[in-house]
């Protein structure tokens, strides 16, 4: 058969299927009640992993639901169950319990390891189009995900109904979140490669200038010399101290254009006359975010470190928080 392109065909079959799709996940709401509550209640008091299961499209969508749980405080991993009836049953504990996917529960696949699964002794959630099927049956607790129809045309390829499963999925991990207490560190902890664990788990001390490459004069300094501190170190500032290294003020590229405004003398005019004193500082183990809301709050660019002491330890530069991705 030769292919025919209608654009407002095409666009009208998209809408369609938008649509169907929309009506499956909003059907939803309305069904939600005990079973779901308890269905939340057996993971959360769940001592091991909960094992997510389904075959063909169910089980693309149970990889899913397994890595959203993983990611948000409940220990989860897929198994196939094709490959679960040739050995990998033996991933699954009597300490964890087991989340299975199938919309007509008829699945072969599924179906032949529900008496492994009853053997165990472990609890089982089925997300399921007929809660009369074997599946249903079996489980103890059943989630109703059935559809009034596919999205497709023909009503045959799995498309509302595993839209409908994967969102009533998201709605038990978010669920068990909320009830876990889990919060942005935890998640942080659990994606460190995203820019949320960027921004929740970055010290001040992880990106801050040390050693050789921290500006530092005296308040006796002269401005010329100042000026040449700050151009060699190139943050931008240089920061002031005492001989014990005790923080006394910074010198910025702001004070130097105040200072030019009042035409004083670079040779004879010392740095403590100009300086910014009492200025605002990070410590070592301040967040890297909350020194970011500090440079935003004040309008500046660079903060001094200092430690419990009041010693200058370390520099922090706007670009640092940039190039690492926390602002």
């Amino acid at each position: 058969m030769k292919p025919s392109f209608d654009p407002q065909r095409i666009l009208d079959r998209g809408r369609t299927v938008l649509n169907i799709e929309a009506q499956a996940v909003n059907a939803l709401i309305s069904r939600l009640g005990d079973s779901f509550t308890q269905a939340c209640q057996l993971i959360l008091e769940c001592k091991g992993r909960l094992v997510v299961s389904g075959m063909g499209k169910s089980g693309h969508v149970g990889n899913k639901i397994a890595a959203t749980f993983a990611s948000t405080g409940t220990p989860s991993f897929f198994v196939h169950p094709a490959e679960a009836s040739h050995g990998d049953i033996g991933m699954i504990t009597r300490q964890d319990m087991v989340l299975a996917i199938s919309n007509s529960g008829e699945t072969d696949e599924l179906v032949t390891i529900l008496p492994v699964i009853k053997r165990l002794g472990i609890p089982m959630i089925a997300l399921t189009g007929r809660l009369d099927s074997t599946l249903g049956r079996d489980a103890n607790v059943t989630l109703d995900v059935s559809v009034a129809s596919e999205a497709c045309p023909l009503n045959l390829a799995p498309t509302a109904s595993t839209t409908a499963t994967l969102a009533l999925g998201d709605a038990l991990a978010v669920a068990v979140l909320e009830a876990r207490g889990f919060t942005e560190q935890d998640f942080a902890r659990s994606h460190p490669g995203g820019a949320l664990g960027r921004r929740l788990l970055l010290y001040v001390e992880d990106l801050m200038h040390t050693g050789k490459t921290l500006p530092l004069v005296t308040p006796n300094t002269s401005l010329r010399e100042g000026l040449l501190e700050m151009t060699q170190k190139g943050l931008g500032m240089t920061t002031v101290t005492d001989e014990h290294r005790h923080l006394l003020g910074v010198f910025t590229d702001g004070d130097l254009r105040r200072a030019l405004d009042k035409q004083v003398d670079l040779h004879t005019t010392l740095i403590r006359e100009v300086m910014t004193s009492h200025p605002k500082y990070a410590t070592s183990r301040m967040l890297a975010a909350e020194a970011v809301h500090l440079m935003e709050s004040h309008k500046i660019t660079s903060l001094p470190v200092i430690d419990d002491g009041g010693t200058v330890i370390g520099v922090l530069n706007v670009h640092d928080l940039l190039r690492a991705g926390v602002m």
